[in-house]
């Protein structure tokens, strides 16, 4: 699928790290202890959704299902 979520980000703070997120489904804390960036995939650990990350062009968090 190639769609304005894809490879933008890492041209605009997608070497950025995050560590946390909160799941746009169940509105959950996640801690990632290694943490995650542009690109990646996370799992919600209370509802168990899996997510895509990219940072935005304000270098902001964004998260979409998979």
């Amino acid at each position: 699928m190639n769609d304005d979520f894809d490879d933008e980000g890492s041209s605009r703070g997608g070497d950025s790290r995050f560590f946390e997120f909160d799941c746009p489904d169940c509105d959950a804390n996640n801690p990632i202890g290694d943490g995650f960036r542009h690109g990646e995939y996370v799992q919600c650990g209370y509802c168990g959704v899996e997510l895509r990350a990219r940072v935005n062009g304000d270098g902001r968090l964004e998260l979409r299902g998979s």
